[in-house]
């Protein structure tokens, strides 16, 4: 991304981070659902000029940022508009934990599809596939051991981290969203994506000159 757009992110994450942290529902399901986008915000300055990543990259980790502080703000299981989705589909549960778990099969694909091929790591493209899927599979299957750990450690204060709202599928329905988000990642934004790495290393070889 140039500077303009850089610059830009970076108002957004901090606009909707400021929002985020102001009176939040529970103040520890906050922390830990923002921690992971206060990681990206991190790791990304850190890699900016070293490691540059494509703007399509970029901007679907903003996504998922977003997806998390807005999450942690209300607790993914009282999101205000998921609620009123609720209401008008007769639903027995919020559902806004769900889009945040296909996110985590969609964003962390692309991501880790970059730098499979930026680094050669893994020819053939069916293969490649395969275990990005199988790489975020495994990702998603983490998170719920952290969510697990969490509980186990603090009790009743986790119910707002976990969501399950009562749903005893919900690890399961948690994992294939993240399944189907990594495979519909890869189907929507292959050939874009090829694009805009071509160009990047086209970018990178003419700076090296």
């Amino acid at each position: 991304m140039n500077k303009t757009n850089t610059i830009v992110w970076l108002v957004i994450f901090i606009a909707v981070f400021v929002w985020s942290a102001i009176n939040p529902k529970d103040q520890f399901t906050w922390f830990l659902e923002v921690a992971p986008a206060l990681i990206a915000l991190i790791v990304l300055a850190v890699t900016k000029k070293t490691y540059p990543l494509t703007k399509i990259t970029y901007i679907f980790i903003l996504i998922h940022c977003v997806i998390l502080m807005v999450g942690g703000h209300y607790t993914y299981a009282e999101v205000p508009l998921f609620d009123y989705l609720k209401e008008i589909t007769n639903s027995a549960r919020n559902n806004y934990d769900k889009v945040g778990h296909f996110a985590q099969g969609f964003i962390p694909a692309l991501v880790a599809r970059e730098v499979l091929i930026r680094n050669s790591v893994i020819p053939s493209p069916r293969w490649r596939n395969f275990f990005i899927v199988s790489f975020c599979l495994a990702l998603s299957a983490f998170y719920e051991l952290i969510e697990w750990w969490v509980a186990a450690l603090s009790g009743e204060s986790a119910d707002a981290f976990l969501g399950t709202q009562g749903y005893m599928w919900d690890t399961q329905s948690d994992m294939f969203l993240a399944m189907i988000g990594a495979i519909t990642s890869l189907v929507l934004l292959s050939k874009i994506h090829d694009k805009q790495i071509a160009k990047l290393s086209m970018d990178e070889l003419t700076q090296d000159k």
